[in-house]
């Protein structure tokens, strides 16, 4: 079996575009990710799936999704927005948890935007300690978000059960979803019936628990697909399949293509970028 590529190392800015250059579905599927993302986005409006809940975003909406939490984040055409990423180990300091924010203040508005215009200069430009300039604005950026959160902090409602049950699935389906459980295995393992766990995704994200589950899978066996030249079969064991035949009636009914010709556009695609 052939391992994953290594993460990127490097502090890095990018646009949501540039996220999604191998198709939507990037972002769009529930995944999680092995870096810190923090997004502005500055055109559109869109729906995320954060923290184990449905919110819509928009405009001048500032996100913030640590490593290893499950996300999904759709902002359609019109939409535009750049991510800041952070891979773990940068010793810059962000938060733990995941924040939507909506700025309304001009001013906050304007220093998060230069912030990143000025980091995006650094990147392309490549001079001399490019990296440590990227890496302080960066750690400002940081500093930007954490007085952000603190001006906005107001006594909260009460969580309600039904959020934290959510937001333990998503936990699952962060660090259990390959292991070949299925719902109901996941439910009895959260200590609750798989028909409540249905009544409570559907609630809380508008999505049914195994819609949450099949797109967490599949956003795996993408990036496996496309990012790797693992064999189907060592992909299908790897995600939790019986066996390479299950996997590839898995990703034909989702996608209408075979595993091998979602591998094949993918390099067709990539070699007419020039990525």
């Amino acid at each position: 079996m052939q391992p994953a590529p290594p993460e990127p190392t490097d502090i890095r800015l990018a646009t949501l575009g540039q996220l999604t250059q191998g198709g939507s579905w990037q972002l769009e599927l529930v995944h999680d990710r092995s870096e810190d993302l923090l997004v502005w986005i500055t055109r559109g409006q869109g729906v995320a799936l954060l923290d184990g809940a449905r919110t819509g975003v928009g405009t001048h909406n500032a996100i913030f999704v640590p490593a290893r939490h499950l996300m999904a984040l759709d902002m359609g055409r019109q939409g535009f927005g750049q991510a800041l990423i952070v891979p773990k180990g940068s010793r810059l300091t962000f938060p733990e948890t995941v924040q939507h924010l909506r700025i309304r203040d001009a001013g906050a508005q304007a220093e998060l935007t230069t912030l990143l215009e000025s980091l995006g200069r650094e990147q392309a430009a490549r001079r001399p300690l490019c990296q440590d300039a990227v890496t302080a604005y960066a750690d400002l950026a940081g500093i930007w978000l954490r007085r952000q959160i603190a001006q906005m902090q107001a006594p909260s409602e009460p969580e309600t059960p039904e959020r934290r049950l959510s937001r333990a699935y998503f936990a699952r389906l962060t660090s259990d979803f390959a292991s070949g459980a299925s719902v109901a295995d996941h439910a009895a393992a959260l200590g609750v019936t798989q028909a409540h766990l249905i009544d409570v995704c559907r609630a809380e994200t508008g999505r049914t628990a195994a819609a949450l589950l099949i797109d967490r899978l599949l956003h795996a066996a993408r990036v496996l697909l496309v990012t790797t030249q693992m064999p189907v079969e060592d992909v299908a064991q790897q995600l939790g399949f019986d066996s390479a035949a299950l996997f590839a009636r898995f990703i034909q009914h989702h996608t209408n293509q075979t595993p091998n010709a979602l591998r094949r556009a993918a390099a067709v695609a990539a070699g007419s970028t020039g990525l």
